[in-house]
């Protein structure tokens, strides 16, 4: 009889073993002792709602996706814009942190700078940054430190090229460039592009903003000063840059813009390359960390894989510039609005 009571009770032990190894399995789920795939949490701050920064979120979530990081089984997004609130931006960033996520994925200067602000263990993984060492995230690109890389969306002859076309190919002599003179990226293209523009013999005008609200009185402002106007990669102009359309559409007066996807919604030309595909690289450099094939210290600061001028013909006609045939040469049309 005792030997039969210990048999019941070493049976039961086992049963209530078993019992409490099917809970763990189904409450912890993230990689520990029930042998289940980690889920990783990845914070996704984005610091204004445009198209091009949609597209390199979009970019980044597309090339995790093909690494094997799929949304809802072994990793999952918290995604927060700031609306173009530089205050927003600080307090998206410590979020992230108290919530313990695994990486931070950071679209645009501001948001970058403010999770560097809030954490350095947390990997960071910035991308559509203009000047990542001016703006003191990384020491340099091939020594990015120990916890932020990512790219830069700011091609050594992308500007260049732009303001060569104003200048040669459109005859621009006076340029308008409308700016927050608050973002660090956009005072470092606009220096580049007075530069650029003497250089040329040319000379711009320049119209800074500090809302999206002041973007249209800012574009009018430069009727009658100038024979065109440029848009850097501005998130606070390019986040209202229909504003800015309706005034060169009614003015006639030629919009260029730092990025193909501005282009697209109706200014004239850009030479740029694809944000989504910018975003994709950083998935990339995202996905080798969460595989631990990497720290974030191995990697360096990456540019645009491709680059590209492009004429919107539709845009050119609504603002008055004639388009040359000859152009065919050396940009590829775009049939767009």
């Amino acid at each position: 009889m005792i030997k039969q009571l210990k048999v019941l009770a070493a049976a039961s032990l086992v049963g209530v073993a078993l019992l409490s190894g099917c809970g763990s399995e189904s409450t912890e789920g993230n990689g520990t002792d029930s042998g289940k795939e980690k889920m990783f949490k990845i914070g996704l701050t984005q610091f204004a709602e445009h198209p091009s920064l949609d597209a390199a979120t979009e970019g980044f979530k597309k090339a995790l996706e093909d690494e094997g990081f799929k949304e809802g089984e072994n990793v999952e997004y918290n995604f927060q814009n700031a609306q173009a609130d530089m205050n927003n931006t600080q307090t998206i960033a410590n979020n992230f942190v108290g919530d313990k996520v695994d990486l931070i994925f950071a679209n645009a200067t501001p948001s970058a700078v403010s999770a560097l602000n809030a954490t350095k263990d947390i990997p960071i993984l910035f991308t559509s940054v203009t000047d990542p060492v001016g703006a003191g995230l990384v020491e340099a690109f091939d020594k990015p430190g120990n916890n932020i890389t990512g790219t830069t969306d700011n091609h050594p002859e992308g500007t260049a090229k732009t303001i060569n076309f104003i200048v040669e190919e459109a005859g621009a002599k006076n340029i308008g460039v409308i700016y927050n003179a608050g973002e660090q990226n956009s005072e470092v293209q606009v220096d580049q592009v007075e530069e650029l523009a003497k250089g040329l013999g040319a000379s711009i005008v320049k119209a800074s903003v500090s809302t999206s609200a002041e973007v249209k009185q800012a574009a009018e402002s430069l009727v009658g000063r100038v024979d065109a106007i440029y848009v850097p990669t501005d998130n606070t102009v390019v986040s209202a840059l229909e504003s800015v359309i309706s005034v060169a559409n009614g003015e006639k007066i030629p919009l260029f813009v730092g990025e193909l996807d501005s282009m697209e919604r109706g200014a004239i030309a850009a030479s740029g390359f694809s944000y989504f595909d910018l975003g994709y690289q950083t998935g990339k450099m995202a996905a080798e960390i969460l595989k631990g094939n990497k720290k974030v210290s191995d990697i360096s600061v990456e540019l645009p894989e491709s680059l590209k001028l492009v004429i919107n013909k539709k845009a050119a006609e609504a603002q008055g510039l004639e388009v040359k045939q000859e152009w065919e040469n050396i940009a590829e049309f775009f049939e767009g609005k």
